[in-house]
């Protein structure tokens, strides 16, 4: 969807919250639209959009933490008509898909809509309402087991930060409403809008979709049955990421055989120590590579890939996107220019 000079402005958003919500699922996409009011404004045009907050009931909404907010309209009301139809997530969220007459309300105000999207939890009641179908969805990584059992016919997706599957789209939690918000005033917009909205609001531009939710030694310590027991080793590893990380390094670190070693590894991390490594290695290659200037073979060196296409490969493997172009659509607002031996540096211009 773009929104064009020809169409009437402005574009609703309608943001739906169920008490008690969760302040950033509301809160952080409608900074995102409402930063772009503030920058059309600057530059003498309308304000691209229209922001609305509803709920099940007109008035104050209850949220987590503890600060109401005022919903203006109700999800009954006839005049909620939304361009964007935004379903924010947190306790009541989830507890909503069991109110079968509000799931009906909800499900007539998304017909309605142009584009309807989930943030977080948000992904229950929108689920609840049938729309999702048997396409694929994400939501809060802690909830994954939850709307699986509710939702079996929905291909949940683990990794990503947001999915868009045919009419609807679904983010995961919290902070990835900001990413999904700058997606959508992306595609609205343009690129250079939703960059300067990016920057006003001191965050990315917006991490890919298939971005992991979270870093590899969280993901790590999330499904490891004891990750205590090797927490010291992971610490020396990151510290050590181009350096000799074969079982048997690891294994004389910790003293123990190389196979005895291995199994323990597996055992309380729930991963391989190799495959283990190689999602630390990309953790940080995605680091450099979206806050620094150094050339893909530098990072590669740094991270201890030995070269640029074993890291290539190890990308594509855990992120599936290629280092260059995940460095084209996730680094930070500074700008690139090629050094004259092939290297990247960092403009000035």
């Amino acid at each position: 969807m773009c929104i064009s000079s020809a169409e009437q402005l402005p574009h609703r958003v309608v943001v739906v919250a169920f008490a008690p919500v969760q302040m950033l699922d509301v809160s952080g996409p409608l900074d995102v639209f409402s930063m772009a009011n503030v920058f059309a404004a600057e530059d003498g045009l309308p304000p691209p959009y229209e922001l609305v907050l509803a709920a099940p009931q007109a008035g104050l909404v209850a949220t987590t933490s503890g600060v109401a907010l005022q919903a203006t309209h109700a999800l009954s009301d006839p005049g909620l008509a939304a361009d964007t139809l935004l379903l924010a997530g947190g306790p009541g969220a989830r507890q909503a898909v069991r109110d079968a007459g509000l799931i009906a309300a909800l499900r007539a105000v998304c017909q309605g809509a142009g584009r309807v999207g989930s943030i977080c939890t948000g992904a229950f009641p929108l689920a609840a309402t049938g729309l999702l179908g048997k396409g694929r969805a994400t939501t809060h990584w802690d909830h994954f087991d939850e709307f699986a059992g509710l939702f079996p016919e929905i291909e949940l997706d683990r990794n990503a930060l947001f999915v868009d599957s045919g009419p609807c789209h679904t983010s995961a939690g919290i902070s990835a409403g900001i990413d999904y918000a700058l997606a959508l005033l992306e595609a609205d917009l343009g690129r250079a809008r939703a960059l300067q909205v990016a920057r006003a609001l001191v965050v990315f531009l917006k991490r890919p979709g298939g971005q992991a939710q979270f870093s590899a030694p969280l993901a790590a310590q999330a499904s490891a049955p004891d990750p205590d027991r090797f927490a010291g080793l992971s610490q020396w590893i990151m510290e050590h990421l181009a350096a000799d990380l074969s079982v048997e390094v690891l294994a004389e670190k910790v003293a123990m055989s190389p196979r005895n070693f291995a199994r323990r590894f597996v055992e309380n991390m729930n991963v391989a120590p190799a495959k283990y490594v190689e999602r630390l290695r990309v953790d940080a290659a995605r680091r450099l590579l979206t806050e620094g200037n150094l050339s893909l073979a530098r990072v590669a060196e740094r991270c201890g890939f030995g070269s640029a296409e074993t890291m290539r490969l190890a990308f594509r493997r855990h992120v599936d996107i290629a280092p260059h172009d995940f460095r084209a659509r996730f680094r930070s607002t500074r700008r690139y220019a090629p050094e004259q031996d092939g290297t990247e540096a960092e403009s000035t211009a």
